[in-house]
């Protein structure tokens, strides 16, 4: 299996605060970086030796990144899958395409996900106006449709709780004119996250679970360790290595899921990279997932995972940015903020996190409220 050592160079598809904090972190281990995103001054580009400014669909400037890069890696999956693809052919890019093409596709996503035996919530493809009604009949009200790819922190999301809603339902998927789902509305308790890294060699490890809570769809805090039983550890731990193993991960999958109200575990969705829910790891982890990743695509030997302190996540919104950075000089001793550079602060966008540390959750969750940051 091939190693790549320190003092080469990786190739990022992708600018963005993933990016960003791989490229930190693969700096401390002596690695090098180039990136390839549309922005200019993009986060993970401040941090590069060298951005190349080009849509994630320009192949040449793909091959311009891989021509310069000893290996490749994405740090979203809404990259161009296409391209993914031609370059494996000419370049290492040991993460593959095949990861790519059924993470960016839902239909593909849950069907995978089934033909494993992981459990997934019920759903139906949606390829004609007719499909919304059935879909509605035989899964029961309330459900929710979305669309089959480029949905993310709830866009493209529309949930159906009343028969008056199918018409809504029609027109959203008639304007988005591509195929959807439906799923049955799952009840659930709590919603998780586990982290798998699995490296060129097949070994693998998982991150501690994490307690997600979100906000208007949108992450605003990992709780870890997660307020569950050993046995949903275990199951759910269990459940993510088996899709890591089945689908032959290299680097991280996320693998999102829920708890439902009798106890059960449900797959969500899948995230074929780093995650907003693993950036508790930059600060309670031995080893951070970001240099996890760059372990398993090098194919370096996987770090410890163990979890040093109780910890909460917190994102730092648009909106909470200058409350932030009002309040900096309150901040706990042991809070360590994380801001991603990015140059607007727009509404519902994410521009850092901070991490809470403590000797127990309630303690960390206290410093949090004091705060008023979050309110």
């Amino acid at each position: 299996m091939k190693v790549i050592k320190p003092g080469s160079t990786i190739g990022i598809l992708g600018g963005g605060q993933l990016g960003r904090m791989i490229a930190i972190a693969g700096r401390n281990m002596g690695y090098r970086f180039n990136t390839l995103d549309p922005t200019p001054d993009s986060p993970c580009g401040q941090v590069a030796d060298r951005q190349l400014i080009a849509p994630f669909s320009d192949l040449n400037a793909a091959k311009e990144l891989a021509q310069f890069s000893d290996v490749i890696t994405y740090e979203f999956e809404n990259v161009d899958s296409h391209v993914a693809s031609i370059l494996e052919t000419t370049s290492y890019v040991p993460q593959g395409s095949g990861l790519l093409k059924i993470t960016q596709n839902r239909i593909r996503e849950k069907t995978t996900l089934q033909s494993f035996d992981v459990p997934v919530a019920p759903f139906k493809v949606i390829e004609a106006e007719k499909d919304i009604y059935s879909a509605t009949e035989s899964l029961g009200l309330p459900c929710v449709m979305k669309t089959g790819t480029g949905g993310y922190d709830g866009k493209g999301q529309w949930v159906i709780r009343s028969k008056d809603d199918i018409k809504m339902a029609i027109e959203a998927w008639n304007k988005a004119g591509i195929d959807m789902i439906i799923e049955q509305f799952i009840p659930f308790s709590k919603e998780l996250s586990v982290i798998v890294a699995r490296n060129v060699q097949g070994q693998t490890k998982t991150f501690p679970a994490a307690e997600n809570v979100h906000i208007n769809n949108i992450l605003h805090q990992s709780i870890v360790p997660a307020r569950i039983t050993n046995e949903q550890t275990i199951q759910a731990e269990t459940i993510a290595l088996k899709i890591a193993d089945s689908i032959q991960v290299v680097g991280l999958i996320a693998i999102e899921m829920f708890i439902t109200n009798d106890g059960k575990i449900i797959v969500n969705e899948l995230a074929p990279r780093p995650h907003n829910s693993g950036h508790y790891s930059m600060d309670a982890c031995i080893t951070s997932q970001f240099e996890q990743h760059i372990r398993a695509i090098c194919g370096l030997p996987l770090g410890d995972t163990t979890l040093l302190s109780p910890i909460i996540m917190v994102n730092i919104l648009g909106q909470h940015l200058s409350k932030v950075l009002d309040k900096i000089d309150q901040l706990p001793p042991a809070a360590k903020i994380h801001l991603y550079g990015k140059k607007e602060s727009v509404e519902n966008r994410k521009m850092g996190h901070i991490n809470f540390l403590g000797p127990t959750l309630e303690h960390v969750n206290q410093q949090i409220n004091d705060l008023q940051i979050w309110t």
